[in-house]
């Protein structure tokens, strides 16, 4: 499979570094990963045949009787994979019943006390001994059981002690085996799905073993975010990969980055050291991600600044606070920040984590990526500018607005490549929204389409300014807007400035001087703001500058 090797390092090399970090912490910790069994598993997908397209995986999808699906446990995406992919099936009309490593077969009659209602998820939680034998985050875990419930669809457990000991692994794979086996035999006209570790879907472990019992099958093995397909496939020239064909029968899913999985992973031995005092430390998380965008941009966080000496960019670190519930995140604002309460609420219930520059603090309650990368290139931007700029006209902080939109979503991209971008077929796409989905975003449908309306102008007139006669009354809409038009409308715009920025590095057209420029910019002179976005846009396309010049003579 061909691949362009420049634009694979473009897009790798921010992730790459801050993989490394969390690597090092994990091999000091699990020596198991250094086994034959999970050897096995590694070496044997290095490559692919093809790139999928989504209509690919559902015509695969429908002809499988079996589908093995690859699960890391540690990471909240690759269960809620499975629940879309579950809940994909049903809307076919098929049957589907649901196999899941998680729970051993043993407590078969515990889970199906579960699926009958006759005790709630709490219950469940503990009579299964999810702590004690399983281990991981039990929230995405119950969200994919909850999820397979209500579409109808039967739960079996798979496993079977005992768990910890690798020497009796494969015993645990000929058990499972076994089951699915029976699973299939009771229910012949359903599909199965089964969720179990990625390690055992190795060709020669449990695929093999279930081939042998079931030859006739079809069977579909869909493997999730193995690491060198994922890194082979940043090669590709379309921005986002979906899914790779590994070989026949063999498909794989990115449904989030190789950095994700293994921070998730972290998190876990952290939580695991941690059980006792019941607190988890996010912050060494999100610090590795702001160092990294540091080397990205090649800062160094232990060299004085000029400017400001003896300031340094390390001694700038945001203070994280660490929240576990909605009543602790409650408690801690209205104690420690009077303002923004809020702002700040609703964006950890929607993003898990949210950066306040005002105070320098990152406020966490889970760790997900990207909104985890764009908090931290957040904190990068303010950083780098010294803090928040004193603006007095509306426009200028507008503008300041979009550019912090627009880096933040930069760095997401950077540090979590899997980030759709934001076109302006994107915005298009907004039109179509419901009346309930605008009042969400505090807009009326007629206020919502202007607001794409200026948005789709403002990009016209930033690719022909010298055309543009009367700007000042188009552009000038703004100064009537309530703060969630200008919020929303900051938004777009930022987000669509940070995809072509993303675009511009890839292409190798921008490159990291102009980047540094941008997140080193004073921002404090009026209508500073508007020149660098104007600049910077103008910067993104190498026709323009011609096409201007043109114009003029």
């Amino acid at each position: 499979m061909a691949t362009n090797p420049l634009l694979r390092f473009r897009r790798s090399a921010a992730q790459l570094h801050a993989l490394a970090e969390v690597e090092r912490t994990i091999r000091a910790t699990d020596s198991k990963c250094r086994r034959k069994y999970l050897r096995d598993f590694n070496d044997a997908f290095q490559t692919y045949r093809r790139v999928l397209a989504t209509s690919d995986i559902d015509q695969m999808l429908s002809s499988a009787e079996t589908i093995l699906v690859g699960d890391y446990h540690a990471l909240p995406a690759s269960q809620r994979f499975t629940a879309q992919l579950v809940e994909k099936l049903v809307t076919t009309g098929k049957e589907v019943v649901l196999g899941v490593e998680a729970i051993v077969a043993s407590d078969q009659h515990i889970l199906d006390e579960w699926q009958r209602r006759e005790i709630d998820s709490d219950e469940l939680r503990s009579r299964i001994r999810f702590e004690t034998d399983w281990g991981y985050d039990w929230q995405p875990f119950r969200e994919l059981m909850e999820r397979a419930r209500a579409a109808g669809v039967k739960v079996f457990g798979l496993d079977c002690t005992p768990r910890q000991d690798m020497r009796s692994i494969r015993a645990r794979d000929r058990h499972a085996a076994a089951k699915i086996s029976e699973i299939r035999k009771t229910h012949p006209n359903a599909v199965t799905v089964v969720l179990f570790g990625e390690s055992h879907l190795a060709p020669n472990h449990l695929p093999k073993l279930i081939r042998e019992l079931r030859p006739r099958d079809q069977m579909l093995t869909v493997l999730q975010n193995v690491d060198a397909l994922y890194w082979l496939s940043a090669g590709e020239p379309q921005d986002l990969v979906e899914a790779v064909e590994v070989n026949h029968g063999v498909v794989c899913v990115f449904s989030a980055t190789p950095l994700e999985k293994y921070e998730h992973y972290r998190l876990c031995i952290e939580r695991w050291k941690l059980e006792r005092a019941g607190k988890l430390d996010l912050a060494p998380s999100f610090y590795n991600l702001i160092g990294t965008l540091f080397r990205f941009l090649n800062l160094n966080l232990y060299a004085a600044r000029g400017d400001r000496a003896p300031s340094f960019l390390v001694d700038e670190l945001p203070e994280v606070w660490c929240v576990k519930g909605e009543e602790q995140l409650e408690r801690l604002l209205y104690r420690r920040m009077s303002t923004r309460v809020q702002e700040v609420t609703t964006a950890i219930r929607e993003l898990g984590s949210y950066y306040v520059p005002e105070r320098n603090v990152i406020v966490a309650h889970e760790f997900r990526m990207p909104w985890a990368a764009e908090q931290a290139s957040r904190f990068v931007f303010s950083a780098c500018r010294g803090g928040i700029p004193k603006l007095t006209g509306e426009e200028d902080r507008f503008y300041a607005g979009v550019i912090e939109v627009a880096l933040g979503y930069f760095g997401s991209k950077v540090l979590c490549p899997s980030r759709k971008l934001y076109t302006e077929a994107s915005v298009y796409s907004e039109y179509l929204k419901s009346d309930a989905e605008t009042e969400q975003a505090g807009l009326s449908r007629q206020a919502f389409h202007s607001l794409l309306d200026w948005v789709l102008v403002h990009k016209h007139y930033e690719k022909n300014r010298a055309e543009f006669r009367r700007v000042a009354k188009t552009m000038s809409a703004q100064e009537r807007w309530g703060e969630s038009h200008r919020a929303a409308a900051a938004t777009m715009l930022g987000q669509l400035l940070g995809s072509e920025l993303y675009m511009a590095y890839l292409r190798g057209t921008v490159g990291k001087r102009l980047l540094r420029k941008v997140y080193f910019k004073d921002l404090s002179k009026p209508g500073s703001a508007k020149s660098l976005y104007l600049q910077t846009t103008e910067r993104l396309v190498p026709t323009r500058a011609s096409r201007q010049q043109q114009m003029v003579s």
